[in-house]
């Protein structure tokens, strides 16, 4: 069996979305021929979702490094550490962990037989430990894979950080595309726009995130029976993430009487600030039919999902949003609940809606459109009629255990090329 010496700095019990795309290959690559061992950090205090070591068998080797996590401080220490892990660490918050522990990495492949080392961002700094890795150890074969853009990453365009700032990260950026030996992002889109800067189209390859059945065992996936249509929306609100116009849309459909508030029940389930409560509050006067509900572990949200009639699906807009589908959307296609999917025009979002059948695609800054799906959903509810006929044909490409297996096509191309 070949050993993958896997660095993933967000890795079980860390919690969030990021995670489980590593996290899932290593669950599913020892049956594949591979053996992984993973380097990440040690987990801090904050952040923590102990469910998500399940897939995680005991015998897999995980090597946890010192973090160096200087904006996890308390008090001033913790201000100041922000301001340098946000404001002047290049390329991210972790190039402290990569710095301090880049030697422990390449000692530990160097000394036992690594095979292949495999690389995730973001943190972008993972690559830098894996760059710094191959070049020391030329003859192991290096795959990155990129979960998010780098440079031209929407969050990160929307930093607007300085000319000097972009020009040393996009020189990091093309040394990690063009030194690895293969090259992995998470949609066509997104590696359409590496191709655009980089020549590297002989060693790419997409691999989507996706969902794992296992994470469904024990619960109940037929269509609920509420007394009240139950919108669920699961995962983080930041940035360019915003249910204003879906709130704006209920509530003019709640006045015209067109939805009885006392039918209609909408939860947000995950990461949010208290900002965002106060402006939905102010946007939707309606206390009785909007909860929020904090992150709580994963196989819990799984449930939440099945509790619901419709699922609120969100991609913000702006630049390079279009490139963007997320991994909840995945697990929202296999929930088989339909989504109100409120995305951008021309998105991968949107096409990988329309392909599984699973949703009503709407446009973020239109209330009109969100208006008019969810009237008609609702009437559907009321009825007993809530039409929804996936294409599983379509979602099964998504399983977790058919994309390690394209993960291990990829490793095996690396060692079937000469260098």
């Amino acid at each position: 069996m070949k050993k993958v010496f896997m660095i993933a700095h967000q890795f079980p019990p860390v919690a969030g979305s990021g995670v489980q795309r590593t996290s899932k290959f290593v669950k599913y690559l020892p049956g594949l021929g591979y053996e992984p061992i993973v380097f990440t950090i040690k987990p801090l205090k904050k952040n923590i979702d102990k469910s998500l070591e399940a897939d995680i068998d005991p015998k897999i080797k995980v090597i946890r490094s010192k973090p160096f996590s200087i904006e996890q401080k308390d008090g001033l220490l913790g201000i100041i550490g922000k301001i340098i892990a946000y404001k002047l660490l290049l390329p991210d918050h972790m190039w402290l962990w990569y710095r301090f522990n880049r030697k422990k990495a390449y000692n530990y492949v160097k000394e036992n037989n690594i095979d292949l080392i495999y690389s995730t961002s973001s943190p972008y700094s993972g690559h830098l430990m894996g760059l710094y890795i191959k070049k020391k150890l030329p003859k192991v074969k290096w795959i990155v894979d990129f979960r998010d853009e780098w440079t031209n990453n929407p969050y990160i365009l929307d930093k607007n950080y300085n000319v000097i700032r972009k020009a040393i990260e996009k020189k990091m950026e093309r040394k990690v595309a063009y030194t690895c030996d293969q090259f992995i992002t998470n949609t066509p889109l997104m590696l359409k726009a590496f191709l655009k800067d980089y020549d590297i189209g002989n060693k790419s390859y997409v691999i989507p995130n996706g969902f794992d059945k296992d994470d469904f065992d024990g619960f109940n996936r037929e269509f609920p029976n509420n007394k009240k249509m139950n919108i669920t929306y699961s995962g983080a609100i930041y940035g360019r993430t915003k249910p204003d116009a879906f709130f704006l849309a209920l509530k003019q459909a709640i006045e015209n009487k067109v939805i009885d508030e006392n039918k209609i029940i909408v939860k947000i389930i995950g990461s949010y600030s208290p900002k965002l409560v106060d402006r939905m509050n102010a946007i939707f006067p309606y206390e009785k039919v909007l909860r929020f509900l904090p992150y709580m572990p994963h196989k819990e949200s799984v449930g939440k999902l099945l509790e619901a009639d419709v699922l609120l699906f969100i991609i913000g807009i702006g630049k390079g949003s279009e490139k963007i589908y997320t991994g909840k959307i995945f697990e929202y296609f296999y929930a088989n609940r339909p989504m109100i999917a409120m995305v951008p025009e021309n998105s991968v979002a949107g096409d990988i809606i329309e392909e599984t059948n699973t949703g009503e695609l709407c446009g973020n800054d239109d209330p009109d459109s969100i208006y008019k799906v969810i009237t008609q959903m609702f009437h559907q509810w009321e009825k007993g009629q809530l039409v929804h006929q996936p294409n599983w044909e379509e979602i099964s490409k998504y399983e977790r255990a058919m994309l390690t297996q394209r993960l291990v096509d990829v490793f095996d191309n690396a060692f079937s090329q000469k260098g």
